[in-house]
C-alpha cells in the first residue's frame, strides 16, 4: 500500500526546520521554475464551483502554491465542492430515506454526498486546504526552535 503522495515543495519548505530544508531538516529540491500566476478559472465551471474558486485562490495565491498548470486540478476540487454543496441540499430537502413502490430506499443524493467528501478531503489535502494540512505547514521551525535539534 503506497504512502502519501509528496507534498509540494513550498509546503514542505514552509514547515521545514531551516531555509532550504524538510520538517526532518532534509534538503528540499526545487520544482521546476514555473511561473506563480493563479490560474484563471475555466468558463463552464458552476456558479457553486466559481464562488468556491473565488474563495480558496487568493489564500493559494499568497502562499505562491498556484501555477497556471493547476487549473485543472483546481477545476475538479471546485466542481466536487459544487457536487457535495448540492447534494447535502438535496438530503437536507429530501431526508436520508426516500420512499420507492416497495417501501423506503436510502436517498441517492447520500451516496453522492459521501463519495464526494472523501475526493474533496483528498483534494482539499493536495492545495492544503483542510485543518490538518494547514496545521502541517504553519507549524513550520520559528527562530525559538534550533535547527540541530533531531526531535523538533
Amino acid at each position: 500500500m503506497p504512502g502519501p503522495s509528496a507534498a509540494p515543495a513550498n509546503l514542505r519548505l514552509l514547515k521545514g526546520r531551516s531555509e532550504g530544508r524538510d520538517s526532518g531538516g532534509r534538503p528540499v529540491t526545487q520544482p521546476p521554475a514555473f511561473r506563480r500566476i493563479p490560474p484563471k478559472p475555466p468558463t463552464w465551471l458552476s456558479a457553486e464551483a466559481k464562488r468556491e474558486w473565488k474563495r480558496v485562490v487568493p489564500g493559494l495565491a499568497r502562499l505562491d502554491l498556484l501555477k497556471e498548470e493547476d487549473r485543472a486540478a483546481l477545476a475538479v476540487y471546485c466542481e466536487t465542492w459544487a457536487r457535495w454543496v448540492k447534494a447535502a441540499r438535496e438530503v437536507e430537502r429530501d431526508g436520508f430515506t426516500v420512499p420507492t413502490e416497495h417501501g423506503v430506499k436510502r436517498n441517492p443524493a447520500v451516496t453522492v454526498l459521501e463519495t464526494a467528501t472523501t475526493q474533496l478531503r483528498a483534494m482539499a489535502q493536495e492545495f492544503g486546504l483542510t485543518p490538518s494540512a494547514e496545521a502541517r505547514v504553519s507549524r513550520g521551525g520559528g527562530d525559538d526552535e534550533p535547527d540541530d535539534n533531531p526531535f523538533a
